[in-house]
């Protein structure tokens, strides 16, 4: 499958809680292998990167101020944006940050695939974004007796026939309009 570039990556809240020790995700390590292959290719072309860092309750495994709250994979520089409800564009600094950068073509990566993932999507959707969710490049945890992978293919079917489904490694990056102009 060839699509087109995308000129930004969401990455949805990657953190150390959900990625490794007794709370892991089952597909911890896969999916952060194909998440920093997103993120090496993003970095390489100058495309935006944005991380999404969840502010969970206490008690929580994601409780700001743990070990469990710190993201994985970003790197100093990179745009980071806390937020307390499942669509990162809740909060009104990731909208504002793309329109500078003049993104209209996200991919979206991260966890949790039916939570935070989905919602963010959504919110680019609902912003005439085009959103790219790599379907190996999300995960959840299992729900009772539905696996995990199960749970993560049913929230992408959820999200209908907008965003596009490549596998990570499909996916290919351009700077964003705004930064090719002040290169």
């Amino acid at each position: 499958m060839i699509i087109e570039p995308v000129d930004s990556l969401l990455v949805v809240d990657l953190q150390r809680g959900f990625t490794t020790g007794p709370e892991a995700l089952p597909d911890a390590a896969q999916v952060l292998d194909r998440v920093r292959r997103l993120l090496d290719a993003a970095r390489r072309t100058g495309a935006l990167v944005v991380h999404l860092q969840n502010d969970g309750p206490a008690g929580e495994v994601d409780e700001p101020g743990t070990p469990g709250w710190e993201l994985m994979l970003a790197e100093p520089g990179e745009p980071v944006i806390r937020k307390t409800e499942d669509d990162g564009f809740s909060e009104p600094k990731l909208g504002e940050l793309l329109a500078r950068h003049g993104a209209h073509r996200v991919a979206v990566c991260g966890l949790l695939s039916e939570m935070c993932v989905s919602a963010t999507v959504r919110g680019a959707l609902s912003r005439d974004l085009e959103v790219v969710l790599p379907r190996d490049a999300h995960a959840t945890y299992d729900l009772e007796e539905i696996p995990a992978a199960v749970v993560s293919r049913v929230a992408e079917h959820a999200l209908g026939d907008a965003p596009e489904f490549p596998l990570a490694g499909e996916v290919t990056f351009a700077t964003s309009p705004a930064d090719r102009a002040t290169l």
